[in-house]
């Protein structure tokens, strides 16, 4: 049985409150924390554990169990010295993967200086659109086009490596229409489906939200 990953949240304001909304309605284990307790009391309503702590103190990290957290998100680009502090206690714990919000390219630079895995530009990429690629493990980017469907960027899987589209059938197997094949940074729409798919290419589909899982 597949384990559950589990993932924090720092910082309640709009964008981590969709992530941490989006990634709780889609059943994941969510720790959601704010420094500003009336924040914390709203977000109860909707976020089944939510903690009211100052993510900068060594001694709350270790509190909360972040050790034990596989992503952390840390949404608090309003406060650099906060997030820069946030960044370094938790790779310090062991962390495997901390994503940071920023507001600027400076602030971008200095967040992935401290260790940030990954920083987000907030008018760039929604929190939902977030929150869904996290869950969504195995695909590189998702879309929404809709609420049913996303164009979505997708690994060759080892088992496809050496086969081509028409072998595969993936349209009859997951529901998905290739669109495009990615290599490195070009994109082609005009498509060889007798072509073999080697570990350099990344196909992009378009498909049934509700079918994503099949791929996890």
């Amino acid at each position: 049985m597949k384990v559950k990953k589990t993932y924090a949240v720092f910082g309640l304001g709009r964008y981590g409150t969709a992530v941490a909304r989006e990634l709780v309605e889609n059943g994941m284990e969510v720790i959601a924390v704010d420094a500003r307790q009336k924040i914390v009391n709203d977000a109860a309503a909707y976020l089944p554990v939510c903690k009211c702590a100052d993510v900068t103190n060594p001694e709350v990290i270790s509190r909360l169990g972040i050790r034990n957290i596989d992503t952390v998100i840390i949404c608090m680009a309003s406060n650099l010295e906060s997030s820069v502090m946030a960044v370094t206690l938790c790779k310090e714990a062991g962390v495997k993967t901390v994503i940071a919000k920023c507001a600027n390219e400076l602030q971008q630079k200095i967040l992935l200086r401290v260790g940030a895995d990954q920083v987000v530009f907030p008018e760039n990429e929604s929190g939902i659109r977030l929150a869904k690629n996290l869950v969504s493990s195995g695909f590189i980017d998702m879309i929404s086009l809709s609420k049913d469907v996303s164009v979505v960027e997708i690994n060759v899987k080892d088992e496809w490596l050496g086969k081509n589209l028409i072998e595969l059938n993936l349209r009859k197997k997951y529901g998905f229409n290739v669109i495009a094949v990615k290599k490195e940074e070009t994109v082609s729409v005009n498509i060889n489906p007798e072509q073999p798919l080697d570990a350099d290419t990344t196909l992009i589909v378009i498909a049934n939200i509700a079918k994503l899982g099949k791929l996890k």
